[in-house]
């Protein structure tokens, strides 16, 4: 079964493409990596390392322009800073709203774009990296058990039945894919997920203070600081 994996070269899609390939072999799968309009270029570079270091083949897809209106804090020419405090405090100052950082219904689109090329490529799966964390509190609602559940039924049916969705983290906790993917010996110094674009990671944005709290849980350091 050939495969397609999400792939932001973050924590989460870098355990899911381990996975893919523990399950299909490298041959087997590709990583497609989208550019949204993001500040910064660091999460394509580690992209490119881990799929060079998977021995997959990596693909490139630009959807930038389709979000060109969103005022998302982490897009180009947004007025809007990162946020540097924890999701619930965020959540807390939102009235029921997703975060600054919630970028408008992306995974709907990733998937549905992944769709279309996984298709033509002969793919019968596609992987993606959501976890119960970011779908706590509405902060990412396309990262719920009910988006991934509706999105997977559409892709199923709207491909004739030839390609489903996998979202293996979907139920689970960053620490807990953090503790698989010690397991799969995941080469978590080549990821990246911090949302500014340093040469290090900012360490108090949402995603740095996340990341460092599920590697804490695992009784190690985030290797990138």
């Amino acid at each position: 079964m050939k495969a397609m994996v999400l792939f932001s070269g973050g924590v989460d899609s870098a355990t899911c493409l381990a996975l893919a390939v523990k399950e299909h072999g490298a041959e087997n799968v590709t990583a497609l990596s989208i550019g949204y309009g993001q500040k910064h270029s660091c999460e394509i570079q580690a992209a490119q390392k881990l799929a060079d270091y998977y021995n997959v083949e990596w693909k490139q897809l630009d959807l930038s322009t389709i979000f060109k209106y969103s005022d998302c804090s982490l897009l180009t020419g947004a007025e809007a800073e990162i946020p540097k405090e924890t999701y619930a405090e965020q959540l807390a100052e939102t009235d029921g709203k997703p975060v600054s950082t919630y970028v408008p219904f992306r995974n709907g689109l990733f998937l549905a774009s992944a769709a279309s090329m996984a298709l033509s490529l002969g793919c019968e799966i596609i992987y993606y990296g959501p976890h119960a964390d970011d779908a706590a509190g509405n902060a990412y609602p396309d990262c719920s058990e009910e988006f991934n559940s509706a999105m997977n039924n559409a892709v199923y049916l709207g491909s004739g039945k030839q390609l489903r969705i996998e979202a293996p983290f979907v139920a689970k906790t960053k620490a807990e894919i953090v503790k698989l993917g010690l397991e799969l010996g995941v080469p978590y110094e080549l990821t990246w997920s911090c949302y500014e674009g340093g040469e290090k990671p900012c360490g108090v944005c949402g995603t740095c203070r996340d990341r460092q709290a599920a590697f804490l849980a695992n009784g190690i350091t985030d290797p990138l600081l």
